[in-house]
């Protein structure tokens, strides 16, 4: 069932509004005793924007003490922590304004990129707003982009973090599909663009994850720690349309303690 006019509208105000922020702020780093030095790059998926609880000093990067970086930081002590993920950011944002921290001492790496690039945002828009047919149109034209030129974006990433952190052990996180099919949802998107939204995300996932492990880079998949937790599963842990509009189509706190985090302390 589609959506109402006005409920179209918000979703696409919304939804250009989600991964819509840019710029890197500086980084957050605390000292300590134990543990590797841990930088943690990456987008908002990363940065935590979703589940509140925000560093005042990150800015529009909009930092959270509740994304999986600062728990896992919370719980280990590393050596240092330096927090750099930022909401909205590319990956030529990581490789412009995130890197700085990196160097011969680091330990551990994290990272989520890529989404913002193939723009699903955009997708995301035209699948609110336009029909079925140019909705998975959009999709497919995401996919495209995402079998041809994300590989060589992920690469350039992937290559200045080994260059600049020789010794760390790098993880890499995928993105989580956005809706559980036959769910809860009663009115919004049809079946099929949610099909053809969460196969995206199957697609950036494995592109990701292959760019990941030529590198000899570990991949975190987090889209089998969501399910049973997607949109219309009745047990959210990604936010659907939500105030303020940015933090709509993320994962929550929970989708940060218990998507997010055991993945990436499985890998790490």
């Amino acid at each position: 069932m589609k959506l109402s006019r006005l409920t179209a509208t918000v979703g696409a105000f919304v939804v250009g509004a989600v991964l819509a922020l840019t710029g890197a702020g500086a980084a957050h780093a605390t000292e300590n005793s134990a543990g590797p030095a841990y930088v943690a790059l990456g987008d908002s998926y990363s940065s935590g924007v979703g589940a509140g609880s925000y560093d005042s000093a990150s800015g529009s990067c909009k930092r959270s003490t509740k994304a999986y970086p600062a728990l896992w930081a919370a719980s280990h002590a590393p050596a240092s922590f330096n927090f750099t993920a930022c909401s909205g950011a590319k990956t030529s944002d990581v490789l412009n304004n995130q890197l700085g921290p990196l160097g011969s001492g680091t330990g551990l790496v994290s990272i989520s990129i890529g989404g913002n690039d193939a723009g699903f945002a955009d997708i995301m828009t035209t699948c609110v707003l336009q029909s079925e047919s140019a909705c998975v149109s959009a999709v497919n034209s995401a996919k495209t982009f995402v079998q041809n030129t994300l590989p060589g974006r992920l690469d350039q990433v992937y290559d200045a973090i080994r260059a600049k952190a020789p010794s760390a052990y790098v993880v890499v996180l995928g993105y989580p599909r956005f809706y559980k099919l036959s769910g809860t949802c009663v009115v919004g998107l049809s079946e099929t663009e949610r099909a053809a939204i969460n196969s995206g995300a199957d697609l950036l996932n494995s592109v990701t994850a292959k760019r990941a492990a030529d590198h000899g880079f570990s991949f975190g998949d987090v889209a089998t720690a969501f399910t049973g937790h997607e949109i219309c599963s009745g047990s959210a842990w990604l936010n659907s349309v939500t105030l303020p509009v940015d933090e709509s189509y993320h994962p929550t706190a929970a989708g940060q303690s218990g998507g997010y985090l055991p993945v990436f302390s499985a890998a790490a």
